[in-house]
Protein backbone atom coordinates (compact mmCIF):
# COMPACT_ATOMS: atom_id res chain seq x y z
CA UNK A 1 0.00 0.00 0.00
CA UNK A 2 1.81 3.19 -1.27
CA UNK A 3 0.70 7.02 -1.21
CA UNK A 4 -0.37 7.23 -4.54
CA UNK A 5 -2.85 4.12 -4.03
CA UNK A 6 -4.60 6.05 -1.39
CA UNK A 7 -4.81 8.95 -2.90
CA UNK A 8 -6.22 7.17 -6.02
CA UNK A 9 -8.81 5.43 -3.26
CA UNK A 10 -9.81 9.18 -1.64
CA UNK A 11 -10.26 10.77 -5.22
CA UNK A 12 -12.44 7.50 -6.16
CA UNK A 13 -14.62 7.41 -3.00
CA UNK A 14 -15.45 11.03 -3.14
CA UNK A 15 -16.25 11.30 -7.19
CA UNK A 16 -17.58 7.55 -7.17
CA UNK A 17 -16.71 7.48 -10.70
CA UNK A 18 -13.94 5.94 -12.28
CA UNK A 19 -14.06 7.67 -15.64
CA UNK A 20 -14.14 11.06 -13.72
CA UNK A 21 -11.30 9.96 -11.09
CA UNK A 22 -9.32 9.22 -13.51
CA UNK A 23 -9.47 12.43 -15.07
CA UNK A 24 -8.55 13.83 -11.99
CA UNK A 25 -5.83 12.26 -11.67
CA UNK A 26 -4.29 11.97 -14.78
CA UNK A 27 -4.15 8.22 -15.31
CA UNK A 28 -5.97 5.55 -17.09
CA UNK A 29 -9.34 3.90 -16.27
CA UNK A 30 -7.39 0.22 -16.29
CA UNK A 31 -4.85 1.64 -13.99
CA UNK A 32 -7.25 2.86 -11.19
CA UNK A 33 -9.24 -0.14 -11.55
CA UNK A 34 -5.93 -1.96 -11.21
CA UNK A 35 -5.23 0.07 -8.56
CA UNK A 36 -8.23 -0.10 -6.64
CA UNK A 37 -8.75 -3.97 -6.66
CA UNK A 38 -4.99 -4.36 -5.73
CA UNK A 39 -6.22 -2.45 -2.78
CA UNK A 40 -8.77 -4.21 -1.83
CA UNK A 41 -7.01 -7.92 -2.53
CA UNK A 42 -4.41 -6.46 -0.25
CA UNK A 43 -6.89 -5.55 3.01
CA UNK A 44 -8.84 -8.74 2.28
CA UNK A 45 -12.22 -6.12 1.87
CA UNK A 46 -14.24 -4.81 -0.76
CA UNK A 47 -14.32 -0.80 -0.31
CA UNK A 48 -16.98 -0.23 -3.47
CA UNK A 49 -20.10 -1.81 -4.56
CA UNK A 50 -20.23 -1.51 -7.98
CA UNK A 51 -23.19 -0.04 -9.16
CA UNK A 52 -24.62 0.71 -12.89
CA UNK A 53 -24.09 4.67 -12.04
CA UNK A 54 -20.87 4.41 -10.35
CA UNK A 55 -19.42 3.46 -7.46
CA UNK A 56 -20.45 3.36 -4.18
CA UNK A 57 -18.38 3.06 -0.84
CA UNK A 58 -19.26 -0.37 1.13
CA UNK A 59 -19.51 -0.50 5.15
CA UNK A 60 -15.55 -1.09 5.49
CA UNK A 61 -14.98 1.59 2.55
CA UNK A 62 -16.41 3.97 5.09
CA UNK A 63 -14.11 3.03 7.38
CA UNK A 64 -11.50 2.84 5.29
CA UNK A 65 -11.85 6.52 4.12
CA UNK A 66 -11.35 8.12 7.09
CA UNK A 67 -8.10 6.07 7.49
CA UNK A 68 -6.48 6.95 3.82
CA UNK A 69 -7.42 10.94 4.12
CA UNK A 70 -5.30 10.79 7.88
CA UNK A 71 -2.17 8.59 6.59
CA UNK A 72 -2.20 11.11 3.88
CA UNK A 73 -1.91 14.25 5.83
CA UNK A 74 -0.08 13.26 8.44
CA UNK A 75 2.87 12.01 5.81
CA UNK A 76 2.30 15.46 4.42
CA UNK A 77 2.75 16.87 8.19
CA UNK A 78 5.66 15.05 8.54
CA UNK A 79 7.18 15.63 5.56
CA UNK A 80 6.88 19.28 5.65
CA UNK A 81 7.97 19.52 9.57
CA UNK A 82 11.26 17.94 8.80
CA UNK A 83 11.81 19.79 6.13
CA UNK A 84 11.42 23.02 7.04
CA UNK A 85 11.18 22.29 10.97
CA UNK A 86 8.77 25.35 11.72
CA UNK A 87 6.54 25.99 14.29
CA UNK A 88 2.69 26.42 13.95
CA UNK A 89 2.69 29.94 14.30
CA UNK A 90 2.27 32.78 11.33
CA UNK A 91 -0.03 34.21 9.66
CA UNK A 92 -2.25 32.13 6.98
CA UNK A 93 -5.49 33.08 4.57
CA UNK A 94 -7.61 31.01 4.20
CA UNK A 95 -10.23 31.39 1.11
CA UNK A 96 -14.17 30.34 1.16
CA UNK A 97 -16.79 30.31 -1.17
CA UNK A 98 -20.16 31.95 0.26
CA UNK A 99 -22.04 28.67 0.38
CA UNK A 100 -19.21 27.31 2.93
CA UNK A 101 -18.05 30.18 4.79
CA UNK A 102 -20.67 30.10 7.24
CA UNK A 103 -20.37 26.47 7.71
CA UNK A 104 -16.45 26.60 7.62
CA UNK A 105 -15.42 29.59 9.10
CA UNK A 106 -16.94 29.30 12.91
CA UNK A 107 -15.65 25.81 13.54
CA UNK A 108 -11.89 26.58 12.10
CA UNK A 109 -11.49 29.71 13.77
CA UNK A 110 -12.79 28.41 16.76
CA UNK A 111 -10.40 25.39 16.68
CA UNK A 112 -7.20 27.67 15.65
CA UNK A 113 -7.62 29.35 18.85
CA UNK A 114 -8.05 26.88 21.02
CA UNK A 115 -5.19 25.01 19.21
CA UNK A 116 -3.25 26.77 17.58
CA UNK A 117 -2.62 30.13 19.33
CA UNK A 118 0.67 30.86 16.86
CA UNK A 119 -1.29 30.69 14.25
CA UNK A 120 -2.77 33.77 13.25
CA UNK A 121 -6.14 32.93 10.41
CA UNK A 122 -7.27 35.33 8.12
CA UNK A 123 -10.35 34.47 6.02
CA UNK A 124 -11.86 35.89 2.90
CA UNK A 125 -15.13 35.50 0.95
CA UNK A 126 -15.55 34.97 -2.78
CA UNK A 127 -16.33 32.62 -5.92
CA UNK A 128 -14.10 29.51 -6.62
CA UNK A 129 -12.58 30.85 -9.73
CA UNK A 130 -11.52 33.98 -7.74
CA UNK A 131 -9.50 32.28 -4.99
CA UNK A 132 -8.03 29.87 -7.32
CA UNK A 133 -6.91 32.80 -9.27
CA UNK A 134 -5.53 33.94 -5.70
CA UNK A 135 -4.17 30.91 -4.52
CA UNK A 136 -2.43 30.95 -7.68
CA UNK A 137 -1.25 33.98 -7.74
CA UNK A 138 0.11 33.65 -3.86
CA UNK A 139 -2.79 36.54 -2.69
CA UNK A 140 -3.88 33.42 -0.40
CA UNK A 141 -2.76 30.45 1.06
CA UNK A 142 -4.93 27.82 1.37
CA UNK A 143 -9.30 27.35 -0.38
CA UNK A 144 -11.87 25.34 -0.45
CA UNK A 145 -12.95 25.24 -4.43
CA UNK A 146 -16.41 24.28 -6.00
CA UNK A 147 -15.79 21.58 -8.95
CA UNK A 148 -12.37 22.80 -9.70
CA UNK A 149 -10.10 22.17 -12.66
CA UNK A 150 -7.45 19.49 -12.68
CA UNK A 151 -4.31 21.87 -11.80
CA UNK A 152 -0.33 20.56 -11.78
CA UNK A 153 0.78 22.99 -9.28
CA UNK A 154 -1.70 23.13 -6.59
CA UNK A 155 -2.09 20.39 -4.09
CA UNK A 156 -5.72 19.38 -4.32
CA UNK A 157 -7.31 17.23 -1.35
CA UNK A 158 -11.07 16.43 -1.63
CA UNK A 159 -13.16 17.13 1.02
CA UNK A 160 -16.50 15.89 0.15
CA UNK A 161 -19.35 15.57 -2.31
CA UNK A 162 -22.44 16.49 -1.94
CA UNK A 163 -26.00 16.45 -4.05
CA UNK A 164 -27.34 19.87 -5.58
CA UNK A 165 -30.98 19.91 -4.93
CA UNK A 166 -34.11 22.85 -5.41
CA UNK A 167 -35.19 24.85 -2.29
CA UNK A 168 -38.01 26.39 -2.47
CA UNK A 169 -39.71 28.51 0.89
CA UNK A 170 -41.89 25.82 3.07
CA UNK A 171 -45.14 24.43 1.24
CA UNK A 172 -44.72 26.15 -1.86
CA UNK A 173 -44.21 22.84 -3.47
CA UNK A 174 -47.05 21.09 -3.15
CA UNK A 175 -46.99 17.12 -3.01
CA UNK A 176 -44.55 16.68 -5.43
CA UNK A 177 -41.07 14.99 -4.06
CA UNK A 178 -39.15 15.91 -6.53
CA UNK A 179 -37.72 17.53 -9.79
CA UNK A 180 -37.04 16.24 -13.06
CA UNK A 181 -34.19 17.95 -15.32
CA UNK A 182 -36.74 19.26 -18.14
CA UNK A 183 -38.55 20.49 -15.36
CA UNK A 184 -35.58 22.41 -13.68
CA UNK A 185 -34.69 24.03 -16.92
CA UNK A 186 -38.09 25.28 -17.58
CA UNK A 187 -38.14 26.84 -13.56
CA UNK A 188 -37.32 30.32 -13.21
CA UNK A 189 -34.38 30.73 -10.07
CA UNK A 190 -32.33 33.13 -8.46
CA UNK A 191 -28.74 31.65 -7.83
CA UNK A 192 -25.58 33.22 -7.91
CA UNK A 193 -23.35 33.52 -11.77
CA UNK A 194 -20.69 31.26 -10.03
CA UNK A 195 -23.38 28.85 -9.99
CA UNK A 196 -25.03 28.91 -12.18
CA UNK A 197 -22.19 27.88 -14.70
CA UNK A 198 -21.57 24.45 -12.71
CA UNK A 199 -24.75 23.59 -13.05
CA UNK A 200 -25.37 24.26 -16.31
CA UNK A 201 -21.66 22.91 -16.82
CA UNK A 202 -23.38 19.23 -15.44
CA UNK A 203 -26.46 20.02 -17.43
CA UNK A 204 -24.49 20.19 -20.81
CA UNK A 205 -24.01 17.23 -20.85
CA UNK A 206 -27.67 15.89 -20.97
CA UNK A 207 -27.89 18.81 -24.05
CA UNK A 208 -29.58 21.18 -21.38
CA UNK A 209 -28.91 24.54 -19.41
CA UNK A 210 -31.13 26.53 -16.86
CA UNK A 211 -33.84 28.78 -18.12
CA UNK A 212 -32.52 32.61 -18.43
CA UNK A 213 -33.59 33.94 -14.78
CA UNK A 214 -32.00 36.46 -11.98
CA UNK A 215 -29.08 36.44 -10.66
CA UNK A 216 -27.88 38.18 -7.38
CA UNK A 217 -24.01 37.10 -5.71
CA UNK A 218 -24.98 37.19 -2.52
CA UNK A 219 -26.16 33.86 -0.52
CA UNK A 220 -27.91 35.66 2.33
CA UNK A 221 -30.06 37.79 -0.63
CA UNK A 222 -30.99 34.00 -1.74
CA UNK A 223 -31.96 32.98 1.47
CA UNK A 224 -34.26 35.74 2.17
CA UNK A 225 -35.83 35.73 -0.90
CA UNK A 226 -36.59 31.92 -0.86
CA UNK A 227 -37.86 32.47 2.38
CA UNK A 228 -40.19 35.22 1.40
CA UNK A 229 -41.70 32.33 -1.04
CA UNK A 230 -40.46 35.15 -3.53
CA UNK A 231 -37.52 32.79 -5.57
CA UNK A 232 -36.79 29.28 -5.92
CA UNK A 233 -33.03 28.21 -5.91
CA UNK A 234 -30.95 25.57 -6.90
CA UNK A 235 -28.09 24.54 -4.08
CA UNK A 236 -25.39 22.31 -2.50
CA UNK A 237 -27.54 20.80 -0.10
CA UNK A 238 -25.40 22.30 3.06
CA UNK A 239 -26.02 26.19 1.67
CA UNK A 240 -29.40 26.06 3.42
CA UNK A 241 -28.88 22.74 5.26
CA UNK A 242 -29.64 24.72 8.74
CA UNK A 243 -33.24 26.42 7.21
CA UNK A 244 -33.74 23.42 5.64
CA UNK A 245 -33.91 21.03 8.84
CA UNK A 246 -35.63 23.45 11.19
CA UNK A 247 -38.84 23.28 8.01
CA UNK A 248 -38.55 26.72 7.22
CA UNK A 249 -37.31 25.69 3.54
CA UNK A 250 -37.95 22.64 1.64
CA UNK A 251 -35.46 20.75 -0.52
CA UNK A 252 -35.98 18.38 -3.32
CA UNK A 253 -33.88 16.04 -5.47
CA UNK A 254 -33.15 16.43 -9.09
CA UNK A 255 -34.16 12.46 -9.88
CA UNK A 256 -32.59 12.01 -13.33
CA UNK A 257 -29.59 13.82 -13.17
CA UNK A 258 -26.78 13.38 -10.81
CA UNK A 259 -25.97 17.03 -10.41
CA UNK A 260 -23.42 17.23 -7.58
CA UNK A 261 -20.61 19.62 -6.01
CA UNK A 262 -17.43 18.56 -4.84
CA UNK A 263 -15.36 20.37 -2.56
CA UNK A 264 -12.04 20.21 -2.34
CA UNK A 265 -8.86 21.37 0.23
CA UNK A 266 -6.14 23.52 -2.28
CA UNK A 267 -2.97 24.42 -1.09
CA UNK A 268 0.41 24.92 -2.25
CA UNK A 269 2.77 22.32 -3.51
CA UNK A 270 5.54 20.81 -1.24
CA UNK A 271 7.95 23.68 -1.83
CA UNK A 272 5.94 26.65 -1.29
CA UNK A 273 3.58 25.40 2.12
CA UNK A 274 4.56 26.49 5.47
CA UNK A 275 3.71 24.34 8.48
CA UNK A 276 1.09 26.81 9.40
CA UNK A 277 -0.86 25.81 6.09
CA UNK A 278 -0.67 22.19 6.43
CA UNK A 279 -2.39 22.49 9.62
CA UNK A 280 -5.36 24.85 8.44
CA UNK A 281 -5.81 21.74 5.65
CA UNK A 282 -6.01 19.45 8.47
CA UNK A 283 -8.44 21.80 10.68
CA UNK A 284 -10.46 21.93 7.56
CA UNK A 285 -10.38 18.38 6.70
CA UNK A 286 -11.59 17.77 10.38
CA UNK A 287 -14.04 19.89 10.09
CA UNK A 288 -16.03 18.42 6.96
CA UNK A 289 -15.14 15.40 8.50
CA UNK A 290 -17.36 16.45 11.23
CA UNK A 291 -19.85 17.80 9.10
CA UNK A 292 -20.01 15.11 7.20
CA UNK A 293 -20.99 13.08 10.20
CA UNK A 294 -24.01 15.78 11.36
CA UNK A 295 -25.18 15.04 7.62
CA UNK A 296 -24.99 18.94 6.83
CA UNK A 297 -23.76 17.42 3.20
CA UNK A 298 -26.63 15.18 3.01
CA UNK A 299 -30.62 15.01 2.58
CA UNK A 300 -32.01 13.10 5.74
Amino acid sequence: MDMRTLKCFVWTAELGNITKASAELGIVQSALSRKIKGLEVELGSPLFARLPRGLQLTQQGQQFLGHAKRILREAESARNQLKQNQPFNGTVTLGLSPTVSAILAPGCLEQVANEFPGISLNIVEGFSSIMLERLISGRIDVAVLTNPPRMTDINLEPAVTEQVVVVTAKGVRGMQPFYTVDELCRTPLLLTSAFRKVVDDQLSKFGKKLAPSNEVDSIEAIRIMVLKGLAVTVMPVSTFQSDIRDGRMNAFHIIDANLFRLLVIASPQETQITSAMIKIVDILSSQFTALSAEGFFRLS
